[in-house]
């Protein structure tokens, strides 16, 4: 495979990048940047959903062993955690980060600076986790770090919950899309994260991501360097919808399609308040995930999990 350069590289050097920032930031002044449509203006301090304003807020930024073996390596995929969410999950494993605002605000200049000690230590690729609400500050931070010298991929890991006419802004930046898909019935989503929408929400824009980046492509050392990656958490009862969200995946999208279906759910937050959610998935439960998976046709699953741990 010939040397990979990333697509942001290009964007910044043309100047193209610059009125993504500028469109973005345009956005907040009603913002309408996920589909929550809360038309506050953020850029005078106003909030909506997301609890966000003008800056972005970090949790953490760390080398991460934890991801998708493409994305670790041997030196970790470099995560940056935003504060705050767009979905609110009740059952997050995040809580104090997505739900109460654990972090502090921070300037594009800081997350340009976080980047590029993330790439200085070694990392693979810059890993931003929950970022469909701070879009425009990433964007920002992106021309900052590209001028200094970034050059590995960018992951844009989000829940699904994406507007496919803001991800066109994306196009040209991002190297990698990384989506959960959560769940396929509306009145799940509507209960988990009041988003009765959501199915239809993600299906729009995993088939933008998909558009802009097509299958996930793996160097010769093992390391993905474009393309889309899916998660799928199987949910206790069979709540997320396994068999018609690989279908989807299969048909609409490509049966290459590269697909992490994890076990790891547990009931944190206040996923006592749907009985369902209250308890753990079984072995059962995950190991037929991996077969419908199989059964509808997906042919690329992340490596299957030898133990099953519900910690």
């Amino acid at each position: 495979m010939a040397s990979f350069k990333p697509a942001y590289i290009d964007t910044v050097a043309d100047g193209a990048i610059k009125e993504k920032i500028r469109d973005a930031f345009e956005i907040l002044e009603a913002c309408v940047l996920c589909p929550r449509l809360c038309g506050v203006n953020r850029l005078s301090g106003e909030t909506g959903v997301c609890k966000t304003g003008k800056n972005a807020a970090v949790s953490s930024f760390n080398p991460h062993f934890g991801e998708e073996s493409p994305l670790v390596g041997t030196h970790g995929s470099g995560t940056i955690f935003f504060t705050r969410c767009n979905l609110l999950c009740i059952f997050c494993q995040n809580y104090d980060i997505s739900h109460e605002g654990y972090g502090n605000e921070v300037s594009a200049e800081q997350i340009a600076g976080m980047m590029l000690m993330l790439q200085r230590s070694g990392c693979h690729n810059i890993n931003f986790v929950t970022p469909s609400h701070v879009i425009p500050q990433i964007l920002a931070a992106v021309e900052i770090a590209a001028r200094k010298g970034l050059c590995v991929p960018l992951v844009y890991n989000t829940g699904g919950y994406d507007r496919p006419e803001i991800l066109k802004l994306l196009d040209g930046v991002f190297d990698i899309y990384m989506p959960d898909f959560k769940f396929w019935d509306p009145e799940i989503a509507k209960a988990a994260c009041d988003a009765e929408d959501y199915p239809e929400v993600a299906r729009d824009a995993i088939i933008e991501m998909h558009r802009q980046v097509g299958d996930l492509i793996i160097d010769e050392s093992g390391l993905a360097c474009r393309g889309l990656l899916i998660r799928h958490l199987v949910l206790p009862q069979g709540l997320a919808g396994t068999r018609d969200i690989m279908r989807f995946i299969a048909s609409e999208l490509s049966p290459d399609t590269y697909i992490n279906i994890m076990p790891q759910y547990r009931p944190c937050g206040r996923a006592s308040e749907i009985k369902a959610l209250a308890g753990f998935p079984s072995r059962t439960e995950y190991e037929n995930a991996l077969k419908i998976a199989k059964e509808e046709g997906i042919t690329r699953l992340d490596s299957e999990k030898r133990v099953f741990a519900i910690c």
